[in-house]
């Protein structure tokens, strides 16, 4: 793709990521057949072919509209599209670039701001998280419903768990939300990983991955947790910890980007390049023979909805599957394997409307055939499903929590 961006825009490392990733681009339009926002408005300017010419318009221009601003905000950063480039278009990258120019250029309408700014202060803070989702439940009858759906009755956290001492030690990352809303995750991550000698140790100082402010173009509080991280794991990486774990995929893609984050940071670049390099799905440390000796009493007729993050941002496409289906699971078809639940972080807030088709489309897939309940691998994924599925929706881990008991 011809490019002519403007000199201010060209000489800056923006701008010269944008014009070679905008070269790459052949305008074949194999993306639009995989995006989700295309498929459901049929508009040519929601899907990605579109919103790089819209992104090529601004930073050949130098301006942004409201109405480009608003097409961007309409992606689900699923990143399906990169998945079928032929060309391997870097999308993920240059709709960031993209974005940061028109929230830099737009202002937006009074709700809007308060909206992101509400999301921002509250949600990458698990603390204040815990304490606005108390409130939220005491405040339900009063709340829009886009809102009421998502307060479930408080869940109820597992028995204290002492982790034994192992002779292998790998940093698990807590998450922001996942504490409240999914505790069993993590709970169960631990036990079963310390049926194969793997110790799940953890930093209270560590704390969101900085995905939640990444996405909605706040990148200076961004790169602040990302540091912050980086600073509260690394005393435990020179200690030994072989790796870093996540159990919510979407924290997990963050985390294998932090080194394109700080490549140009001379203090932080070699030590966030680390932290990249270590950071693994929990599917990437646990095998099938680890889970056929740990075994499972739970329903073994089961639908899997693969997060986004983990099939397209972290290029594990049917990881888990395997590990299931190895385990002795029946894995239900599910149509549209590839597709969007409508979560997508903070998605199913500022997008309302299209998040709601979106996961309708996927409950209907997910439970064509009666499962006995929904697996998933990232907390945003498992609570939006949840919050209309028929049956129970859980992290595929806790299907191996030796001491879960099941109906």
């Amino acid at each position: 793709m011809e490019t002519h961006i403007v000199e201010a825009l060209r000489s800056s490392p923006e701008g010269q990521e944008a014009e070679q990733i905008l070269r790459s681009c052949v305008h074949c339009g194999f993306c639009t057949a995989t995006c989700p926002t295309y498929q459901e408005l049929g508009d040519e300017l929601d899907g990605p072919r579109g919103r790089i010419y819209q992104i090529k318009g601004m930073l050949e221009t130098g301006e942004a509209s409201r109405e480009t601003q608003q097409h961007l905000d309409r992606c689900l950063t699923c990143l399906t599209c990169m998945t079928i480039c032929p060309s391997g278009v870097e999308y993920d990258k240059l709709l960031e670039i993209g974005r940061s120019f028109a929230e830099a250029r737009v202002r937006r309408p009074l709700k809007e701001r308060l909206q992101r700014w509400g999301l921002a202060a509250i949600v990458p803070y698990s603390k204040r998280f815990q304490a606005s989702y108390r409130l939220g439940q005491w405040l339900k009858p009063v709340l829009p419903e886009t809102l009421r759906v998502k307060l479930r009755e408080p869940v109820v956290p597992l028995e204290s768990y002492t982790p034994k001492a192992q002779s292998r030690q790998m940093i698990v990352l807590e998450g922001c939300v996942q504490p409240v809303l999914t505790p069993a995750t993590n709970v169960a991550a631990r036990r079963v990983l310390e049926r194969v000698g793997v110790e799940l140790r953890s930093s209270s100082a560590a704390g969101c991955c900085g995905a939640v402010d990444q996405h909605m173009s706040r990148l200076a509080p961004a790169r602040r947790q990302m540091r912050r991280n980086i600073d509260a794991w690394w005393p435990m990486i020179e200690a030994g910890a072989e790796a870093i774990l996540t159990t919510a995929s979407g924290c997990g893609a963050m985390l294998k980007r932090y080194g394109d984050y700080f490549r140009d940071d001379s203090e932080y670049a070699e030590k966030a390049q680390r932290i990249a390099s270590l950071a693994r799905d929990l599917s990437e440390v646990i095998t099938v023979e680890d889970l056929q000796r740990i075994g499972s009493s739970a329903p073994k007729r089961i639908a899997y909805h693969s997060p986004c993050t983990l099939q397209h941002g972290q290029k594990l496409m049917g990881q888990v599957e395997s590990l299931l289906q190895g385990a002795g699971f029946e894995l239900l078809p599910v149509a549209d394997a590839h597709s969007c639940c409508g979560s997508a972080g903070t998605y199913s807030v500022l997008q309302p409307e299209l998040s709601q088709r979106l996961l309708k489309k996927r409950l209907a897939a997910l439970q064509a055939h009666q499962p006995a309940l929904i697996a998933s691998a990232n907390v945003g994924c498992q609570t939006h499903l949840q919050t209309s599925a028929q049956v129970p929706v859980v992290h595929w881990i806790e299907l191996f929590d030796p001491d879960r008991q099941w109906d």
